[in-house]
């Protein structure tokens, strides 16, 4: 085999959300690159569609809500000794401030920051994260570049960043990294249900990004080097992906 020292050969993946969007392309892709993947996703339909497409053997899923405190503990006694684990479930929200409540507070917060946070807790009192393993939380340029209507998903997201970095000063007696990355506008399944904003809108849109639009793909490569021993000195860190949009 040649020289790649990107290769996820030997490492089980824990994925997040892996039944569509991101999730499922950083499956694919790592699965491709030699990982194993635990596959974690409320759509059991949609994961056993993924599993389908990936690469390699010993893969495998597990379905239900990480909000459920029972699903949670049963993934931390199940799963296997993890190499790596990207939190990649969660939801937006779009409420403009003067018309926020606690429900939708709860409900998004619950989602991006809450299910990883005690999902992570399980995984690390079962002892299921291995010494040198590699977190990667899934943030947004959203908690930094705030837009009107945005302000629930934006603060859940710069809580999923002070977080992050408390992980990755607990764990760093064990080798353990944790670091989030931070991508701006990606084309996902779920853009194009936006049916409110016509493709010349988008177009216009995308013409203030020198790079165009990011895709699920370019987020995957940055969390597989992230997996990566490519990436073995860094913990910490938020790595923005904006494609050039605030230069």
């Amino acid at each position: 085999m040649s020289y790649n020292p990107y290769s996820l050969e030997g490492k089980t993946i824990l994925i997040t959300g892996a039944a569509s969007g991101i999730g499922k392309t950083t499956a694919i892709e790592s699965s491709r690159l030699g990982a194993k993947i635990v596959a974690v996703d409320m759509n059991v339909k949609g994961l056993e569609d993924l599993i389908e497409q990936l690469e390699g053997e010993g893969h495998i899923s597990f379905g239900g809500n990480l909000c459920d405190e029972s699903f949670v503990k049963s993934l931390g006694e199940d799963s296997p000794s993890l190499d790596g684990v990207f939190l990649c479930a969660g939801v937006s929200d779009t409420t403009p401030v003067k018309f926020i409540t606690e429900d939708k507070i709860k409900r998004v917060f619950d989602i991006n920051l809450t299910a990883p946070i005690m999902m992570l807790k399980q995984l690390l009192v079962k002892k299921k994260i291995n010494k040198n393993g590699s977190l990667v939380w899934m943030s947004s340029y959203g908690a930094e570049k705030v837009e009107p209507g945005l302000g629930i998903y934006a603060a859940s997201k710069s809580a999923v960043n002070g977080i992050m970095r408390a992980y990755a000063k607990e764990l760093v007696s064990r080798g353990i990294r944790s670091n989030s990355i931070m991508p701006m506008m990606i084309r996902t399944e779920l853009l194009s249900t936006l049916s409110n904003i016509s493709e010349s809108d988008w177009e216009k849109q995308e013409a203030k990004y020198p790079l165009g639009f990011g895709s699920p793909k370019d987020v995957a490569y940055a969390a597989i080097y992230l997996f990566s021993d490519a990436s073995r000195w860094i913990t910490g860190t938020q790595i923005r992906m904006d494609g050039g949009r605030n230069l």
